[in-house]
């Protein structure tokens, strides 16, 4: 297995957590009494982890009983086989009315210390175990979810600056990824990236063309100069992947 720390599917003290997390299942049936109503992970947002800074986000399972609700067990499992643990108590607190409650679990993913690889970037899932006041207890497997994201970064540059109006433009950039092998920041190549392009005065930017990135990651493609304003690359998140847009560089056409 290739994840260490709280990212773990070997050694005793997680066994140990597992175990207990799976307790109340063995001892007693689930009752439909208790319904899950919402499972939120870090606001419904992907976790974006680079290549040493972690992350610490929230997990939150509302969850209802006409008895109340007494208290949580939430954990996280990812690709490979592996798991979040949280890193403090499931806080449970009352929501609206007597009967529901939302419980809330920390956690913190850190690559530096918890990755060997780049294989738990993806979808991670919420287990959920909700106990009852009267002791009901409702077990959910994939509750929720969230997306665990590589960071990408993208530069821009276009030249010459200034350009005369009709001329060719060159576009440059390059788009890396955050590597969780080496800690550092790699081509991601062979990828779909937008050029896109703001009038000078203009509020949003507009798609030009796509261009693919090469083995290297690097970005190349050329434009006729027309008005002032300013381009950049635009790279959409995927599965495994953050989204990015670059800084725009500004073109000043005479």
């Amino acid at each position: 297995m290739h994840h260490r720390t709280r990212i773990a599917v070997l050694g005793s003290a997680l066994a140990v957590a597992v175990a207990g997390f799976a307790a109340p299942v063995a001892l007693a049936a689930p009752t439909e009494d208790v319904t899950i109503d919402k499972v939120v992970a870090n606001g419904g947002k992907p976790v974006v982890l680079g290549t040493t800074a972690g992350k610490t986000f929230s997990v939150s399972v509302t969850a209802s009983d006409d008895s109340g609700i007494k208290s949580a067990d939430i954990t996280l499992y990812g690709p490979n086989s592996a798991i979040a643990l949280p890193t403090g108590n499931v806080t449970c607190t009352v929501a609206g009315t007597a009967s529901t409650s939302t419980c809330t679990a920390k956690f913190t993913i850190d690559p530096d210390t918890d990755f060997y690889d780049n294989s738990p970037a993806g979808t991670w899932y919420v287990d959920s175990t909700v106990t009852a006041k009267d002791d009901d207890i409702k077990w959910a497997e994939k509750s929720g979810k969230l997306k665990v994201l590589r960071q990408s970064k993208l530069t821009v540059n276009a030249s010459p600056e200034p350009i005369k109006k009709g001329k060719t433009l060159t576009v440059t950039g390059a788009l890396t990824r955050a590597n969780w092998e080496t800690y550092k920041y790699a081509g991601y190549t062979n990828q779909s990236v937008k050029l896109e392009f703001k009038k000078k005065g203009a509020l949003s930017y507009a798609a030009v063309k796509t261009v693919k990135s090469d083995n290297k990651g690097n970005l190349k493609t050329t434009v006729k100069a027309s008005v002032d304003g300013s381009y950049r690359w635009a790279f959409a998140e995927n599965s495994t992947t953050s989204g990015v847009n670059a800084s725009g560089d500004a073109v000043d056409v005479r």
